[in-house]
């Protein structure tokens, strides 16, 4: 199933989407095909796939580290493209790549975008991607239909939110803190309230993510909005090989 009959089913079904975020290459390219069975087995509804990047701004220190392993073991844009390519038939979650703008430019935009045809990924997120410079990538991701998913902000206006939102594809990231990723102990009220004014202008689901950490959280920002991505908690829990935990923060 692709990113929208994921969704569609989930909303029918009066059910909520768990993102989890892991990174590429991190403990290996094994490693990799092993953690993707794992989340499809526990029911992850859609994967993110972080790309290592030697800069990635938006990301804290959990995602840092596990990027520098990553790169560190030798990862690279082809050896997750094979590897996304081998594990691919085995299971049925939807791949989102989540990339820095750089790695795919010194890739190749249309290099890139066959790759990911490819490997059967469903939609790309680029955090450093300004709107105003989405068509450097989104042509080509158009042609052979994978999402370019759009991030909206806490200090975003709702003018802005409301045309990002307007010509987005597969679902809206609502990043729920001003900062990096990483877990949060709790969450303000006016990001609750922010989440609300997103759905209102959105015509696709809308799903929180950065900070979200505990079943909690999980629960609370699904009475908000259509799901959650969730990253560092899940790489610190795949680190620690706390699989148990990861299931009951899936099944929350």
């Amino acid at each position: 199933m692709n990113i929208n009959d994921v969704l569609n089913k989930l909303r029918e079904a009066g059910e909520k989407a768990f993102v989890p975020y892991i990174m590429a290459g991190d403990g290996g390219m094994e490693k990799l095909k092993e953690n993707i069975r794992f989340l499809d087995e526990v029911g992850a509804s859609i994967l993110e796939i972080g790309i290592p990047f030697s800069d990635p701004v938006a990301d804290g220190p959990t995602i840092q580290r596990a990027g520098k392993r990553a790169l560190d073991n030798g990862t690279t844009l082809e050896s997750i493209f094979q590897a996304l390519t081998e594990v691919r038939p085995q299971v049925e979650v939807p791949f989102v790549l989540m990339t820095y703008l750089n790695p795919v430019l010194a890739f190749g935009v249309e290099r890139f975008v066959e790759r990911c045809q490819g490997a059967g990924v469903s939609g790309i997120i680029v955090p450093d991607l300004p709107y105003e410079e989405k068509n450097i990538v989104s042509d080509a991701l158009e042609r052979v239909g994978i999402a370019l998913i759009p991030l909206v902000t806490l200090t975003s206006p709702i003018e802005r939110i409301a045309k990002i939102t307007e010509e987005a594809q597969g679902f809206i990231y609502a990043v729920t803190v001003t900062g990096v990723t990483g877990a949060r102990r709790d969450f303000a009220q006016s990001q609750f309230d922010y989440l609300r004014r997103v759905k209102e202008v959105a015509h696709l689901p809308v799903l929180a993510g950065f900070g979200i950490s505990t079943p909690e959280q999980v629960r609370e920002m699904g009475d908000v909005c259509d799901g959650v991505v969730v990253g560092s908690r899940i790489i610190e829990l795949l680190e620690q090989e706390r699989y148990e935990e990861i299931r009951e923060l899936i099944g929350s």
